[in-house]
């Protein structure tokens, strides 16, 4: 039963002006598919419309793609865990975090054992913004530093916190530690309340560049030893570079780690459709690609990159026979 309260149901394949009985009779027939994305504005919502589109226009698959505007990664997943979405767009490391039960709260005790994976999307970075000011060069000088972690109990806090441990340092060992959005983090920053923060969002992001020019600060990157080691540990980090174009004022491009944006499915939707849904996909890239800047990143060959969850049986299926391992 689908419960559970979300914000809006779009419809996205809509046909303007008057529609034929028959036509509308095959669409009732159509199995309905629901794809839980995010905020109206954000990202996720156009890109869960493309799919939806392109599932509409495909005719062995016969669903009908209805998309939930919804609070994003972790709604999404407990969304899918609960039966009132089938098919979610979710960062992958909370992905990874749903189907292991911790370390957020809202997964303490409850892992999602109905969560598998189709393919991974786009990178959203690790931005570490550091002011000139503070004298901070690597995540090592973090030590003793007001740094912003991120918002209590979000991907990024963790994020901050996986990163400072691969560098020896605890949250203890810093001057203060500050758990407040980013818009908050970017005004604290650009009053000098504190010496630095960590974004994980997009390439180009608006407020990373304002807090830079504004904060007067710099990027930070990881470095080569911690990468990797955080990459043996955490399967959902993607090595990942921040061009210098991307912000005005950087001087050189940043190395840093990576989530990524991925499309989760319902472990008992079955094989066939979910096979066909990801053969529709990547057999439509170029109407994939219009739907927003960061689709662009969706390739064949990046399709499972820092794929952090087993593969449900139908997306394996389309992978093997493509050669496409993880």
């Amino acid at each position: 039963m689908r419960s559970m309260r979300i914000i809006a149901r779009v419809a996205v394949p809509v046909v303007v002006g008057l529609m034929l009985v028959p036509q509308a009779v095959a669409a009732q027939s159509r199995q309905l598919v629901i794809i839980a994305s995010g905020w109206v504005v954000g990202v996720y919502y156009p890109i869960a419309g493309v799919m939806s589109r392109i599932a509409y226009g495909t005719g062995d698959l016969n669903i009908r793609a209805v998309v939930e505007a919804s609070g994003a990664s972790v709604a999404n997943a407990q969304l899918v865990g609960s039966g009132d979405a089938d098919l979610a767009l979710i960062q992958n490391d909370i992905a990874y975090y749903a189907v292991r039960g911790g370390p957020l709260p809202e997964f303490a005790g409850k892992p999602v054992k109905r969560l598998t994976g189709m393919f991974t999307i786009y990178p959203e970075p690790v931005h570490i913004v550091a002011r000139h000011a503070s004298g901070v060069k690597t995540v090592a000088d973090l030590r003793g530093k007001r740094v912003v972690l991120g918002p209590p109990a979000s991907g990024t806090e963790q994020n901050a916190l996986q990163i400072l441990e691969a560098y020896g340092l605890r949250e203890l060992d810093l001057g203060k530690a500050e758990r407040i959005d980013a818009v908050a983090a970017a005004a604290q920053m650009r009053e000098g309340q504190v010496d630095a923060a960590f974004f994980t969002t997009g390439v180009g992001s608006a407020v990373v560049a304002d807090t830079l020019r504004v904060a007067k600060a710099k990027l930070v990157g990881i470095d080569a030893a911690q990468r990797e080691a955080l990459r043996r540990k955490y399967p959902f980090y993607t090595v990942e570079t921040v061009p210098a174009a991307a912000y005005k004022g950087l001087p050189d491009d940043i190395t840093t780690l990576a989530v990524r944006a991925m499309v989760v499915a319902r472990s008992d939707l079955p094989d066939e459709l979910v096979y066909k849904f990801t053969k529709a996909i990547f057999d439509n890239l170029g109407q994939f690609h219009a739907a927003h800047a960061a689709a662009k990143s969706l390739t064949l060959p990046t399709a499972l990159n820092g794929m952090p969850i087993p593969l449900h049986p139908g997306a394996d299926k389309f992978y093997k026979e493509k050669g496409i391992s993880r």
